[in-house]
């Protein structure tokens, strides 16, 4: 039905309460009009919350505001409900044990690449097919296509007999998404009356001299209500502990780097890193990709050559990756994922300014972004709090000695460093932190010399050696102000009374 106005719906109320033996709406979707269409859900209810908000503040009625959840199909999941889900095709496309095995290339143009890459990993999983030389087939006779028939049940329902067991799955690999939907439950109130009468807000000469004023209804006015208070601005938690880290590095000598350029290009955040063009961390699912536009301006082509021969070919004492370098993948815009691209550039700028390199320490504390599922610790957008010390000589010593000094001034005091792997540096180190109130060791830190195949490509001289470690600032923040869902740290369930009623932090003692 049309969204009736809300004159018919404050009648429609009224009359339905009236002729109701228990003087009550239970679901206000189920209100009928004369022609006996039923209001529904949707923009009606909408109409229908300003009406009843009127005749509450008549107090002609009560009511309760009722929400529930639904579940509608992505474009993804409303493909697999009618054609069926990526593994099951893989299957149905591939031949019974002992045939002639299909390989990856021919799978691909039968079912698709994505359907493919997803559904041969389930397939997997589940048991379903089994390799075949180069090729795969099936593995079992027949199989249970159940994600289709749950995606089919949630289309024609918008939920399932299952509840969270299913809902969750599937809605973990995006193929549903909730709907709310709100509605009401009414009652008659201390003056409930079929007829509204209109409130007089000032009592005129006229009234008195008429002598009108008795038979009308005034407004109630609340005298001892108290005025709005004025709120004043509030640093957020996150800027508080920010600030507090910003001058411990600049008590420690550092720089700010300038870390306003959100958008990087594939050169600057892999290559010049010397991140293979080949890595997990470059696909779309862990990064961001700009779509218009779509290509960076050029780095200095001499500059370019140089990381691209130690990529493909080697020098500076390492092999390389021995892998193609393509200068398409070096232009791809992207939002970076490291504010390491930062530091990267501010490095070959110190290699080639005038006078040629001088030691430096430089920082920064800025916003990157990862394509990832957010929960409650991980977010698609944070921030990376990151120092780096160039200089003549220095040596993993002294990056230990830097972070020593520096999580000193957080309070942190009981350190342990452990190997690790990075692209760009080597050696590497991840550093843990103890935890008085978890009683555990917690990693805290990366950290690492960059490798000469990412420096001298620059122009840094030789001898010159960069240390470099990072960390995240919301974590830190978590622990400081004991929140244990980063949801509601940064985004739209952030309460902003928090905000406003935190206190400042002092980095004085371990969390």
């Amino acid at each position: 039905m049309a969204v009736p106005l809300a004159e018919s719906l404050q009648a429609l109320v009224l009359s339905t309460l009236d002729s109701s033996s228990s003087g009550s709406i239970d679901d206000s979707r189920e209100l009928q009009s004369s022609d006996g269409s039923k209001l529904g859900p949707g923009e009606a209810q909408a109409v229908l919350k300003g009406v009843l908000d009127s005749l509450l503040s008549r107090e002609m009625i009560v009511y309760k505001q009722i929400t529930t959840t639904s579940f509608a199909l992505t474009e993804e999941g409303l493909d697999i409900a009618a054609k069926g889900s990526h593994e099951y095709r893989v299957w149905e496309a591939l031949p019974a044990k002992g045939g002639v095995a299909l390989s990856m290339p021919d799978l691909k143009k039968v079912v698709g690449d994505d359907v493919a890459k997803i559904g041969q990993m389930r397939a997997f999983k589940n048991k379903w097919i089994a390799k075949d030389g180069a090729g795969f087939v099936r593995a079992v006779d027949a199989v249970p296509d159940e994600t289709a028939a749950q995606l089919q049940t949630i289309r024609d329902t918008g939920s399932h007999p299952q509840g969270d067991v299913v809902l969750k799955e599937v809605q973990k690999r995006k193929l549903i998404q909730p709907r709310k939907h709100i509605h009401y439950s009414v009652k008659k109130g201390a003056n409930f009356s079929t007829e509204v009468k209109q409130l007089e807000t000032d009592l005129t000469e006229d009234m008195l001299v008429s002598g009108s004023w008795q038979d009308a209804s005034f407004k109630q006015y609340n005298f001892a209500a108290a005025g709005q208070p004025t709120d004043g601005g509030a640093l957020h938690p996150l800027l508080k502990v920010r600030e507090e880290f910003r001058q411990i590095f600049f008590d420690l000598g550092f720089t700010e780097m300038p870390t306003n350029r959100f958008v990087e290009s594939a050169f600057w955040n892999f290559d010049a890193m010397f991140v293979p063009q080949q890595h997990p961390a470059r696909e779309m699912q862990d990064t961001f990709y700009v779509k218009e536009p779509s290509r960076s301006t050029r780095p200095d082509e001499e500059y370019y050559e140089r990381v691209r021969k130690v990529h493909e070919e080697g020098g500076y004492g390492s092999i390389g990756y021995r892998a193609p370098f393509s200068r398409e993948e070096s232009e791809k815009l992207l939002l970076r994922t490291h504010t390491t691209a930062v530091s990267t550039d501010m490095l070959y700028q110190i290699a080639n300014q005038p006078g040629g390199f001088k030691p430096a320490k430089l920082f920064s504390i800025d916003r990157v972004f990862r394509n990832e599922s957010t929960d409650a610790t991980h977010l698609a957008e944070f921030h990376q709090v990151e120092g780096v010390v160039a200089d003549y000589d220095i040596t993993l010593g002294h990056l230990i000695a830097f972070m020593e000094e520096f999580f000193r001034k957080t309070g942190n005091t009981k350190l342990r460093f452990k190997p690790a792997y990075n692209p760009y540096t080597e050696p590497s180190m991840e550093v843990f932190s103890w935890h008085e109130g978890l009683g555990k060791w917690i990693e805290i830190a990366n950290s690492g010399v960059f490798r000469p195949e990412m420096l001298e490509p620059m122009g840094l001289p030789k001898g010159v050696r960069v240390l470099g470690w990072g960390m995240s600032l919301e974590r830190p923040t978590m622990i400081k102000y004991k929140i244990s869902d980063i949801r509601t740290l940064v985004g739209h369930k952030t309460d902003l009374d928090m905000v406003r009623r935190r206190p400042a932090v002092r980095l004085e003692k371990g969390d």
